[in-house]
């Protein structure tokens, strides 16, 4: 039986769904909620940080309170900055604000916080107690700790498949497989990721646009990998905004000014395999500011991030139609026993309508 949530707990719950508010839309800034709780425990303020680029969370709390909350505690999932970057540091904000005592979710991992802003508060005087509903507020922003620490996006794998194992006939045909509401899933994910990737097979036989259409929310960076950049420049990835950005191992100067002119970006990688390195691209998309990446790829890009061990996080989708011989959506992962297989934790399940909504973390190293 599960044990009643603290005081505290409640109130940093509520500043998690606070947080939440600013997916897709802070990246790749974490998702923060703050709330300001008077000692009769009335909540004065509350807010978010909305869009990259404004008001910290913190500052947008306390700006409702014209700065000044003497006796006060707040609360917040991420410990508060106190560098200057697009913002001035909101530690500053809270001592000056009189905050009595900041209850914190979980520390920074980012180098220039990481400990140094609950530092600065208990210098300051402020009571400030750290790790209230960790593993939660950890996990929220888990896209944009691995990004922060480690210089690499959380990659996403999405797909959908047929009852029995397929995600496209034997002809290639694959629209739709699951019904409407996966489809709208599908654009929700899009929504509050930084950038989707395909393989130039899908570009070829989807002709997708890749963009947001059925939820509110951002259209993400459109990323193709074309090996050998034979990919027909009248594809709608290059037709229609947003930009899109192409990975290859070819540099055909011809057909990249061409693809120039459409706003499209070639970028030219070298594989010694004869392959695209996944890790070199990785790369490249975080020093872009993508933390998170989803993958919409076919059978052969999701068998290569599996194999390579560069997935993160599985969304699978399971239409109750039967297909019979087609397009596995994952390959041969040179797996010789059924214990080497790649396993998932924190699995869930969910009804979309018709299909069935599978998704799970890799487990690493497992």
């Amino acid at each position: 039986m599960r044990r009643p949530r603290t005081k505290d707990e409640k109130f940093m719950a509520l500043a998690l769904r606070l947080a939440k508010r600013g997916a897709g839309w802070v990246s790749p800034n974490p998702m923060v909620g703050s709330l300001v709780v008077d000692q009769k425990e009335r909540v004065l303020a509350q807010g978010c940080h909305r869009c990259y680029g404004e008001l910290h969370a913190e500052r947008e709390v306390l700006k409702k309170l014209d700065w000044m909350a003497p006796g006060a505690t707040m609360y917040v999932n991420l410990e508060p900055c106190c560098h200057y970057g697009k913002t001035p540091p909101c530690t500053e904000a809270i001592i000056h604000a009189g905050i009595k005592r900041v209850v914190v979710g979980t520390l920074d991992p980012n180098p220039l916080v990481a400990g140094k802003g609950v530092e600065a508060l208990r210098s300051a005087g402020v009571q400030v107690d750290v790790g209230v509903l960790e593993e939660e507020c950890q996990d929220l922003n888990r896209a944009f700790f691995k990004w922060i620490t480690t210089g690499l996006p959380w990659v996403v794998l999405k797909w959908a498949q047929s009852l029995d194992g397929t995600m496209a006939t034997a002809s290639g045909h694959s629209q739709w497989i699951s019904g409407p509401e996966a489809l709208k899933y599908a654009h929700g994910l899009r929504a509050i990721s930084d950038a989707v990737l395909v393989g130039r097979e899908t570009a070829t036989l989807d002709d997708p646009q890749l963009t947001v259409r059925l939820v509110k929310g951002k259209d993400p960076l459109r990323v193709v990998l074309d090996t050998h950049l034979t990919l027909s420049s009248d594809r709608k990835l290059f037709t229609t905004p947003p930009p899109t950005l192409v990975f290859t191992l070819k540099g055909d100067s011809t057909k990249i000014e061409g693809l120039k002119r459409k706003g499209v970006e070639v970028v030219v990688q070298k594989g010694p395999t004869g392959e695209l390195p996944l890790e070199s691209v990785l790369k490249e998309l975080s020093e872009r500011q993508v933390a998170q990446l989803l993958v919409e790829g076919g059978s052969k890009v999701i068998t290569s991030f599996l194999r390579q061990g560069l997935a993160d996080e599985i969304h699978t989708i399971v239409a109750p139609i039967i297909l019979g011989q087609g397009s596995p959506p994952v390959g041969n992962l040179n797996l010789e026993r059924v214990d080497q297989g790649i396993k998932l934790e924190k699995v869930t399940h969910k009804r979309l309508g018709r299909d069935l909504l599978v998704t799970g973390r890799v487990t690493k190293g497992g």
